[in-house]
């Protein structure tokens, strides 16, 4: 789209990005990019090598420090054994495309890399039935968070997620580390 979704442009206006920023399934880095463009220290981590290349070549046109690796999101663990730890944690997009174990799997390893205080942000499509896997809930984002211990939900926005021709219904939510 060549641009951060809306969600997270009003996110950074409310104040509520704060500390080391984790942008996980970074794509071509736009959320990186603005983020970092707006002064925050971010690490982009996607398992794309050409998004994460892309992403690079991007920060390196536009002049922006913004660091990108390949990275499995779903391997949040050996960040945290490499000493980092976030305050913001942000997903466009790649939460809602996971499987019901690798959703566990990833709540799981936000719990090592988000420091108390410290927020996860997602924005994924509105699960269009109930037994869809794709898309995401407020209900279910709370249901796995409570169950995994230690978070509380923050903020719950319908919302849309917009594409290049299209956009869907979506949701926003901001999870608390406590």
């Amino acid at each position: 789209m060549g641009r951060p979704q809306r969600a997270f442009v009003d996110l950074l206006d409310t104040g509520l990005v704060r500390g080391l920023v984790l942008d996980v399934g970074c794509g071509t880095g736009e959320l990186s990019l603005f983020l970092a463009r707006h002064g925050y220290d971010v690490l982009g981590v996607d398992l794309s090598p050409l998004a994460v290349r892309r992403a690079t070549e991007k920060a390196r046109w536009r002049r922006i420090a913004a660091q990108f690796l390949v990275w499995d999101a779903l391997d949040l663990p050996r960040l945290r054994a490499a000493d980092l730890s976030f305050r913001t944690v942000v997903d466009s997009a790649m939460f809602h495309v996971l499987g019901d174990r690798e959703r566990d799997r990833f709540v799981d390893g936000l719990g090592d890399v988000v420091r108390p205080g410290g927020l996860y942000c997602v924005l994924g499509d509105a699960r269009r039935t109930d037994g869809d896997i794709y898309g995401l809930t407020p209900d279910e984002l709370r249901n796995r968070f409570e169950s995994a211990g230690g978070w509380e939900v923050a903020f719950t926005f319908r919302t849309v997620f917009e594409r290049r021709w299209s956009s869907n219904p979506a949701y926003f939510v901001g999870v608390r580390r406590l």
